[in-house]
């Protein structure tokens, strides 16, 4: 594994990342509250913010699933930023878990948590 390489800009990524993650946990944060405020008001009997109408309330589920698989999905993509910061202090960002190639300017600056080149990302289907 590459360690401590001089030709990625660490400082740039890491606050790409840093940026990312602020902007995720508050948007977590809020899909959370949201759940669970529909789901307390649901719970005591409030169900002034759900229609009686039986499509409405079709339509009221489905918009929960959705804001649950969306809280689902930031935090996984979370989770990726968090496993690239480690990267970073391990001095092995920007370089692919997979075959140690560099990954390219192109894809951290679109998506800085990429662990792994776009080569072995087509070749694996990832």
């Amino acid at each position: 594994m590459p360690k401590k390489k001089n030709d990625v800009n660490l400082k740039k990524y890491k606050k790409k990342l840093m940026e990312k993650k602020i902007r995720i946990l508050g948007d977590v944060r809020q899909l959370e509250s949201e759940v669970l405020n529909n789901s307390l008001k649901n719970a005591s009997g409030d169900l002034t913010g759900y229609s009686t109408h039986e499509a409405d309330s079709a339509t009221d589920s489905a918009d929960r699933e959705l804001m649950l698989g969306i809280a689902s999905s930031e935090q996984r993509l979370l989770k990726n930023i968090n496993h690239a910061l480690k990267r970073i202090e391990d001095g092995v960002y920007g370089y692919c878990e997979l075959c140690n190639a560099r990954i390219s300017d192109g894809r951290l600056d679109a998506k800085p948590e990429s662990i792994i080149c776009i080569d072995c990302k087509k070749k694996y289907d990832l």
